[in-house]
């Protein structure tokens, strides 16, 4: 493989006790393959000993730098923070949990050098509950129908990227991110590798089901204006339907069929299921007014508390 720099962001949460074993695996398979490189690990609001452990890393190891956020701003932002730190002409995003293997990260490396601008990591085998390897799946299905650009199934932001990959993304200002959209969204050369990914080594995940709800909804409207599209469309639907069966009851009204107090089950129900409809698509419309909000708000992603390992840049 080419000797090329390389700077591997990883955003830790909670993870002290699984950094040592990341650091050792990692060097130990970086250092024979590349010239240099730098690990640039992301403290996203620990709050266990994650930074304790990380600076005693970049005391030891000037490879080792260190970029602690003011709070927990979240898996994203953390690799954002990364991305805009990295100085390699490769960037590499790995997470802190051991579950993507440093050893595969290399052979995305090699897989660069097919000619590829982006290698990126497709889970074999989740090793989850059944119910989140569903739900996995579900969400990419309907992602395919939703976006126009077609978004990997069963992928993460594990990848390798090429310098103007990583500039590109970092010049998309969105406040709502989702990476991985992002990175296909660019464009180049991009292709997958199959690994098997491996349990959590330590501790609970960070990332609850919520906080996958939550970034599944980033996915679809960061990407998509479907929702929308749906909802004007259901309305023209329930209002066709309303004039035809208005049509209808004049008609039987008409014709003396409909006694002069007709039934109040039936509207009532009309009347609470159209509510429902109105405020589903007002809550649709909401979501997307809430995102323009966001953005137009113009606030930083992150906010950096201090930093260890930059040099004369700490702070």
């Amino acid at each position: 493989m080419s000797k090329l720099d390389l700077s591997v962001v990883i955003p830790v949460y909670n993870s002290g006790a699984i950094f040592p074993e990341l650091y050792t695996r990692l060097t130990t398979e970086l250092s024979s393959r590349v010239d240099s490189f730098e690990v640039i690990a992301v403290i996203d609001g620990c709050v266990d000993n994650s930074y304790d452990v990380v600076a005693a890393h970049c005391d030891k190891d000037p490879r080792v730098k260190l970029i602690e956020l003011s709070r927990n701003f979240g898996h994203q932002n953390a690799v954002t923070a990364g991305l805009d730190a990295a100085s390699g002409e490769l960037v590499a995003i790995i997470d802190d949990d051991l579950e993507d293997p440093p050893e595969v990260l290399v052979q995305l490396m090699e897989k660069l050098d097919e000619g590829y601008d982006v290698v990126y990591g497709i889970r074999r085998k989740r090793k989850r509950s059944w119910l989140y390897r569903f739900l996995f799946s579900a969400f990419y299905r309907l992602l395919d129908r939703m976006v126009e650009m077609k978004v990997p199934h069963d992928t993460g932001d594990f990848c390798v990227m090429r310098r103007e990959v990583a500039d590109t993304i970092k010049e998309m200002p969105e406040s709502n991110r989702y990476l991985r959209g992002m990175r296909t969204w660019v464009g180049f050369r991009q292709t997958g590798l199959e690994y098997e990914r491996s349990a959590r080594f330590s501790g609970q995940t960070g990332y609850s089901l919520s906080k996958y709800f939550h970034l599944a909804l980033d996915a679809i409207f960061s990407f998509s204006n479907k929702p929308l599209v749906s909802v004007s469309i259901g309305g023209g639907v329930i209002s066709l339907v309303s004039l035809i069966l208005g049509a209808r009851l004049v008609l039987l009204r008409s014709m003396g069929r409909i006694p002069e107090v007709p039934g109040w089950a039936s509207l009532f129900v009309a009347v609470t299921f159209l509510a429902g409809v109105q405020l589903f698509c007002l809550g649709i419309i909401g979501i997307y007014l809430c995102r323009v909000y966001d953005e137009v708000k113009r606030r930083p992603k992150y906010v950096v508390n201090r930093t260890v390992g930059f040099g004369g840049d700490d702070s």
